[in-house]
């Protein structure tokens, strides 16, 4: 099973240049919790929250990742205060939430099996963490955001919250159910000044793709070498890996001003995977 902590190279592959941001974004007085924030997309998300000013509450349960993006951030307009937290925890995950303007949901594991040889207590797991833990989270949430009248509530699914793909049963179930949730605190939220959007990028340059490729190979029976070409960008138009920093410009612009009447929809990063 593969968490967003884990690190290694994806062969065949080079990485895009991180762009600049392109929004000018002042956060300063908010506060955001971003889950999965000690790699990949949460910890880009995580930077790129406090660069706009805003007080960060990066939760993982990486204590060494975590640590890392502090450093990261010393320089930054705003703070990263790093959380260790496991969101198996429901309690504690919603009382971590409780006084946010800002969460991102971002955390997320995977592991690649056929149903028929899928382990029950993986999934579970799964689905815990990916779908129960955010309704955790948006629950602890909402009181301080309906209080004021305003929120930003960012889900990061996936292409496969929109599509699915074989041996991914647990992953798929979890970013299908998040799109749900996302619609229904999205309907519920709007006159109380709180949007709710998901993000779906297609594959990202993160330790939870890099981890894929070996149980990618074993699967499908090809060399690692080929997974990226033949499996993960198959159906894709670009054929790259998007960059955490390209997902996380996205949820940024999901923060501002200019976003108050995107709600309850999906924002599509998917190199044309979906056109198909």
């Amino acid at each position: 099973m593969t968490t967003s902590s884990s690190a290694g190279p994806v062969p065949g592959a080079q990485p895009l240049a991180s762009p600049p941001h392109a929004l000018a974004l002042d956060l300063g007085g908010r506060t955001a919790l971003v889950t999965g924030a000690a790699s990949g997309i949460g910890r880009a998300c995580a930077l790129r929250l406090a660069a706009a000013g805003g007080a960060v509450r990066a939760v993982d349960r990486d204590a060494e990742g975590l640590r890392t993006l502090a450093e990261q951030a010393r320089d930054l307009a705003g703070t990263v205060e790093p959380m260790v937290l496991d969101l198996t925890d429901l309690d504690a995950a919603e009382r971590a939430a409780a006084g946010t303007d800002i969460l991102v949901n971002n955390a997320g594991l995977q592991l690649v099996r056929p149903i028929a040889e899928f382990p029950p207590d993986v999934f579970h797991t799964v689905l815990t963490v990916m779908l129960e833990a955010p309704f955790r989270l948006i629950r602890g949430a909402l009181p301080h955001m309906y209080a004021q009248g305003w929120g930003r509530i960012v889900n990061v699914s996936s292409v496969h919250g929109l599509r699915a793909s074989a041996f991914k049963s647990a992953y798929v179930a979890a970013k299908h159910g998040l799109e749900g949730l996302s619609k229904t605190a999205a309907l519920e939220g709007a006159p109380h000044g709180v949007t709710s959007n998901c993000v779906n990028p297609g594959y990202v340059r993160t330790p939870l793709v890099e981890k894929q490729i070996a149980d990618q190979a074993q699967a499908h029976g090809i060399p690692a070498e080929r997974v990226l070409s033949e499996v993960l960008l198959k159906d894709s138009a670009v054929k790259r890996l998007i960059e955490p920093e390209e997902v996380a410009e996205n949820v940024a612009y999901l923060c501002s001003p200019q976003a108050s009447f995107i709600t309850g929809t999906s924002v599509v990063l998917d190199g044309g995977w979906t056109a198909h």
